[in-house]
C-alpha cells in the first residue's frame, strides 16, 4: 500500500508511535489496513459546510467498517455571498489555490492510499478537485448539497439572487424594511449551496459529468437523508477504486472535460465553471481552450433553466430526475457519448440509461428546448481577443444584439455608486476594469453592481463588461472574463466615455466602435498598473496569476 511508506519496516517506528496517539490507530493490526483521507470543508461560516461534520463522521464510521483507517483534515472556505462587495471578495477565487495546494500538502505529506473528498461551495469544490488530480489516487467526490428554495415576498420560491435584487428596490423605496428584513430570514431556509444554479451547485453537477462523483451529487438537497446515504455509497465506492487501482486522471480525460461542458451548455450553469474547469484540465494537462467551449455550445441544447434565469431550483431538478436526467438527454442526443469510466465502475451512459424525466417543464425534451444552443458563450472581439464570457441563458431572449454607450470605472465600488446614484441610463454599457484575477486582485465578483442594474429595472436595457467575474446568480446583460485584463494590458483599459460597445450574441463578438489606430494611439499613453496590494497572499497571488482565459491558473 502507498501508506506503507509511513507505517512499515524499522525505520517507521517513530512514525507508528505517533500514529497511535492520534487515536486511530488502535491495535498492530491497524498498520495492515488503508489509510484513507477524509478532505473535509466544514466551517461554521459558510452555510453550505455547516453540516459537513455530520458528513465526515458517517465517511469515517463507513472507512472502520471496510477495514480502513480514516484520517479526517480540512480546508479553508470562503461565503462568496458574505465576502461580497469588500476585501473579502478578493480573497475568494484566490482561496482555490490555497484549498487546492493544502489537500496536497496532506494527502502527500502523509501518503494516503485513498481520499473521500466532501466539498460543497464555489472555490472549495475545484480546488479540491485540482488537489485530487495532482495526488492521483483513488478518490471520490461527495458534496454537501443545495440549499431548499427560500421565499419571496409573494411567497414564490427566492434565493440568495433575490434578495441582492430586492437591496436596490429597497434603495429606490420600492419596498420597506420589514420587506427586506422578511427577506433576510426566509431566502436561505437551510443549510446547503444556494438553491440556484449557482457557481457551487454548477461545479457539483458537473462533478457528475465528469464522473468522479456518484449520480444525484449536484441536486439532492443537503438536509435529505438521501445525500446521507450518497456519502455512505461513496466510502464505498472509493474502496472499489482503491481495490482495482482506479485513480483521477483515469477519470478526468479530455473527453470528460468535454462532457462536463457539455452539461454546463445545457443547464446554463455559472460563468465562473469556465474558470474552473479550465484550471481542472490544466492540472490534467489535457490541452483545452475556450474555443473548445463554443463549438461544444453549437451542438448542445439548453433544456434545464434553473434559478437565477427561472422560477425553478436545484430540488424542482432534482424531483424531476436530476442532473441524472439531462445527462441522458444529452447522450440521447449525441453530445455525449458516455462510454468512459466513472467512480461507479460503470460507463457514464450506463449510469443513466434508466433515467426518467418526471416533470420537462423543468428539464425539457429534446423536441422542446429553451434554445437549440447551449446556455453560455465566449465572445472575442477588439474588447476580448483572448475571450470573454457570458450566460446567454440569464439574458432575456429577445436581446439578440445590444449597443450601447460606454460608462467607464476601475473598480467595483466605482461602478455601484454611480448605479446607486442614477448616474447610469437606459443605453449604456457599465465597464468595469482592473478587476481581473491580477488586477483585483482576486477578480471578485460583480454581483452587487448587476443586482443593482435589474433592480433598478435596467436588465434589458443597461449592460455591464467586466474583466472580473459574476457570481452564478447574475443575470441581465453581464459579460465578465474580458481577457486579457485591463492590468495585463488588454483592451478593456482603452475604453474611453462615450465609446458605443456592441455585443452580438448570435455572432459570439464583442467590440468597442473604434478604430485600431485610435485604440494604438490610447495604448501609447496608458499608465503603467500599480498592483492596489502590496503584501501578504494577495500581493503574491497577483505577481503570479495569469488572465481568466487560462482559468486564472498560477505560473
Amino acid at each position: 500500500m502507498r501508506s506503507d511508506m509511513i507505517k512499515k519496516g524499522v525505520d517507521k517506528a517513530p512514525a507508528r508511535s505517533l500514529l497511535y496517539a492520534t487515536g486511530q490507530v488502535k491495535s498492530k493490526a491497524d498498520f495492515d489496513k488503508p489509510f484513507i483521507g477524509v478532505c473535509n470543508s466544514y466551517t461554521d461560516i459558510v452555510p453550505g459546510h455547516v453540516h459537513l461534520r455530520e458528513l465526515a463522521e458517517l465517511a469515517k464510521k463507513k472507512i472502520y467498517e471496510l477495514g480502513g483507517i480514516p484520517f479526517e483534515f480540512n480546508t479553508i472556505g470562503v461565503d462568496d455571498g458574505i465576502a461580497m462587495g469588500h476585501i473579502g471578495m478578493r480573497y475568494s477565487l484566490p482561496s482555490r489555490e490555497l484549498i487546492a495546494d493544502s489537500a496536497e500538502t496532506v494527502i502527500n505529506a502523509h501518503w494516503f492510499d485513498a481520499c473521500v473528498y466532501l466539498p460543497n461551495c464555489d472555490k472549495i469544490t475545484p480546488g479540491m478537485l485540482m488537489a485530487a488530480i495532482r495526488t492521483n489516487i483513488p478518490s471520490v467526490f461527495v458534496s454537501g448539497g443545495p440549499m431548499q428554495a427560500g421565499k419571496d415576498l409573494d411567497g414564490s420560491p427566492a434565493s440568495l439572487f433575490t434578495i441582492f435584487e430586492r437591496v436596490a428596490e429597497r434603495k429606490l423605496g420600492k419596498i420597506t424594511d420589514a420587506d427586506l428584513e422578511f427577506l433576510v430570514q426566509n431566502v436561505c431556509p437551510s443549510c446547503g449551496s444556494c438553491a440556484g444554479m449557482f457557481t457551487a451547485n454548477s461545479m457539483n453537477c458537473l462533478m457528475e459529468a465528469l464522473g468522479i462523483a456518484l449520480p444525484g451529487n449536484g441536486t439532492i438537497l443537503a438536509t435529505s437523508e438521501k445525500r446521507r446515504e450518497l456519502v455512505v455509497n461513496a466510502v464505498e465506492r472509493t474502496f472499489e477504486m482503491l481495490q482495482k487501482n482506479i485513480k483521477p486522471k483515469d477519470i478526468i480525460t479530455h473527453e470528460a472535460i468535454h462532457d462536463a461542458f457539455a452539461l454546463d451548455m445545457a443547464m446554463g450553469g455559472s460563468t465562473n465553471t469556465v474558470l474552473h474547469t479550465l484550471a481542472i484540465a490544466h492540472e490534467a494537462e489535457i490541452d483545452f481552450n475556450l474555443e473548445d467551449i463554443n463549438k461544444i455550445a453549437q451542438k448542445v441544447p439548453y433544456i434545464a433553466k434553473i434559478a437565477p434565469s427561472s422560477k425553478y431550483s436545484m430540488d424542482d431538478v432534482e424531483q424531476a430526475g436530476g442532473v441524472t436526467e439531462i445527462i441522458k438527454t444529452l447522450v440521447d442526443c449525441g453530445a455525449i457519448k458516455g462510454d468512459r469510466i466513472t467512480v461507479t465502475g460503470k460507463t457514464l451512459a450506463e449510469n443513466v440509461k434508466d433515467s426518467v424525466n418526471k416533470n420537462t417543464e423543468v428539464i425539457r425534451t429534446l423536441s422542446n428546448p429553451y434554445s437549440p444552443t447551449g446556455g453560455l458563450s465566449i465572445l472575442y472581439g477588439n474588447i476580448a481577443p483572448e475571450g470573454a464570457a457570458i450566460k446567454v441563458g440569464a439574458v432575456s431572449p429577445e436581446i439578440k444584439q445590444f449597443t450601447g454607450t460606454a460608462r467607464c470605472y476601475s473598480s467595483h465600488d466605482e461602478a455601484v455608486e454611480a448605479i446607486d446614484g442614477g448616474v447610469v441610463e437606459p443605453g449604456d454599457v457599465v465597464v468595469i476594469r482592473y478587476e481581473g484575477p491580477k488586477g483585483g486582485p482576486g477578480m471578485p465578483e460583480m454581483l452587487a453592481p448587476t443586482s443593482a442594474i435589474v433592480g433598478r429595472g435596467y436588465g434589458k436595457s443597461v449592460a455591464l463588461i467586466t474583466d472580473g467575474r459574476f457570481s452564478g446568480a447574475t443575470r441581465g446583460i453581464a459579460v465578465g472574463h474580458i481577457s486579457p485584463e485591463a492590468a495585463a494590458g488588454g483592451p478593456i483599459a482603452l475604453i474611453q466615455d462615450g465609446d458605443a460597445i456592441t455585443i452580438d450574441l448570435t455572432a459570439r463578438t464583442i467590440n468597442v466602435n473604434v478604430s485600431a489606430e485610435t485604440l494604438a494611439t490610447r495604448q501609447e499613453t496608458l499608465p503603467a498598473f500599480a498592483p492596489k496590494v502590496k503584501n501578504g497572499y494577495l500581493a503574491r497571488y497577483s505577481k503570479l496569476v495569469t488572465s481568466a482565459h487560462t482559468g486564472a491558473v498560477l505560473k
